[in-house]
């Protein structure tokens, strides 16, 4: 019979759990808990969030969300942090990652995620992980939308501009 504490557990993930556009699992085994205090701060400044829960009660709640689970059963073992993507998918996994390459330990160590109601593997994970952030794709969109317009502004200068030039080299002889 579950108890009180563990039903009060996966009532607090599902709502956790129903906020989200991506769920990503890593191992987190080694990292100093200074080290997961600064991984925590980055992940949250990047629009995500974090958790350690139990194995057994994150799978409880991933099935009652509608997840289907039966291929992360893997994954959910050993010492795991959870890795909650609110408003960008990528962001916060990016961040993740780029901490896991700057430290020495190469850690935490991206396991799986889910993306939608889609379980991705490792392989895609890190695939997602190397997509520009949204921001950066918002940049260059405007930046190819706004170069067609600042070309026209240089044609239709032009005739301007060489007119004083000929006019500054006739004043100049």
């Amino acid at each position: 019979m579950p108890n009180k504490q563990n039903i009060a557990a996966v009532a607090d993930l599902e709502t956790k759990l129903s906020s989200v556009q991506a769920i990503f699992l890593a191992d987190y085994a080694g990292l100093k808990v200074s080290e997961q205090v600064a991984l925590r701060d980055l992940v949250r400044s990047a629009g995500g969030s974090m958790i350690v829960a139990k194995n057994s009660l994150l799978k409880i709640a991933l099935t009652n969300k509608g997840y289907d689970i039966s291929s992360l059963e893997n994954e959910l073992t050993g010492p795991n942090l959870t890795l909650l993507a609110e408003n960008d998918a990528v962001a916060p996994l990016k961040a993740m990652v780029e901490f896991s390459g700057a430290n020495d330990k190469n850690l935490p160590k991206v396991k799986a995620g889910i993306l939608g109601k889609d379980v991705l593997s490792m392989e895609k994970v890190m695939q997602l992980a190397s997509l520009p952030s949204k921001l950066e794709l918002i940049a260059k969109l405007l930046a190819t939308l706004s170069n067609p317009m600042r070309q026209l502004v240089t044609v239709l200068t032009a005739p301007t501009r060489n007119f004083v030039y000929a006019l500054s080299a006739i004043s100049k002889k």
